[in-house]
């Protein structure tokens, strides 16, 4: 049998589809040689390479998973298990929009906690659609904090050359909810590659699931992983104390509290509670760290 190296593309039902040259082959998991995968919901995502060998003309079977340089993580609830949606990624483009569905910033730090050290943006789709006072300046707010952002209209077209430029020769993950649009973006930048795209619930004015899986899509210079839409994301457990890493403004603070380490929740002379109280952090993304760190803290007491 013949030894391959590949990319990883799909993962649907444990049949993986490996894009090797021009070739694409599907592929089963030789035996249990991925192991050590087992307290994780999926040992391989789009994006990971892998090694294979080919049993047919256009199957084979994995042997091994190649070093990962990234991953993105959420925790999935149905399994209760982390899942990792995309490997090997550069960045992470978080989609949102003003409307339909509503701008939501906790949605926004949340996947921030789920890249991890991967590097994020933010993308705000359906630009046409004016953002409230208060929205446009917590939206702005992630620039000041270190974060690019960008806002586009796959409807009109606005923007969408200044995504592509920034996004090309990366391995972009775009993330958002349901609804925001992610697949209309993508059928954008890249031609005939032809994503499900859904409409909204006037009811609940919230998108309905049309990506199911995740998915690596290529043309030319973008690489894109699209992965399924949520209306909800959950931060993978991890040592509660690390949390406060992934908010600069608390990162940048917390060596000065009194006790070390802090959780910043209720303790003495906090650094980060006085600069709440003082309007140097914004109460609500201090707000939105409590959330998470109470619900990792959740999680960790039952898991």
């Amino acid at each position: 049998m013949n030894q391959k190296t590949g990319i990883i593309i799909k993962g649907i039902n444990n049949i993986y589809t490996v894009l090797s040259g021009e070739s694409k082959y599907l592929c089963r998991i030789k035996g249990k040689i991925l192991r050590e995968d087992e307290k994780t919901y999926n040992p391989l995502a789009p994006g990971d390479q892998v090694k294979f060998l080919c049993t047919a003309d256009s199957e084979g079977l994995i042997t091994e998973r190649l070093k990962r340089s990234s991953e993105f993580i959420r925790w999935n609830m149905k399994r209760n298990l982390p899942q990792i949606l995309a490997a090997n990624i550069d960045e992470v483009a978080c989609i949102v929009s003003p409307d339909n569905p509503p701008f939501r910033p906790r949605f926004i730090d949340r996947v921030i906690v789920c890249a991890g050290k991967i590097p994020v943006c933010i993308v705000m789709n359906k630009c046409e659609i004016p953002l409230s006072e208060g929205s446009d300046r917590r939206y702005k707010h992630y620039q000041k904090l270190g974060y690019t952002i960008l806002s586009v209209s796959a409807h009109t077209g606005t923007g969408i050359d200044n995504l592509e430029a920034y996004i090309k020769g990366k391995t972009v993950a775009f993330v958002g909810q349901s609804g925001v649009g992610k697949s209309t973006l993508i059928n954008k930048l890249i031609p005939n590659v032809n994503q499900k795209t859904g409409e909204i619930s006037s009811k609940y004015n919230r998108g309905r699931h049309v990506t199911n899986h995740a998915f690596l899509l290529s043309s030319g210079d973008i690489t894109v992983v699209d992965t399924p839409g949520v209306r909800e994301l959950q931060v993978s457990l991890m040592d509660l104390f690390e949390l406060g890493g992934y908010y600069p403004e608390i990162a940048g603070l917390q060596n000065a509290c009194s006790f070390q380490p802090c959780l910043h929740r209720n303790e003495p002379d906090c650094a980060i509670i006085s600069a709440v109280a003082a309007g140097n952090i914004l109460k609500d993304r201090y707000e939105s760290y409590l959330r998470v760190l109470n619900s990792i803290e959740e999680r960790s007491n039952v898991y």
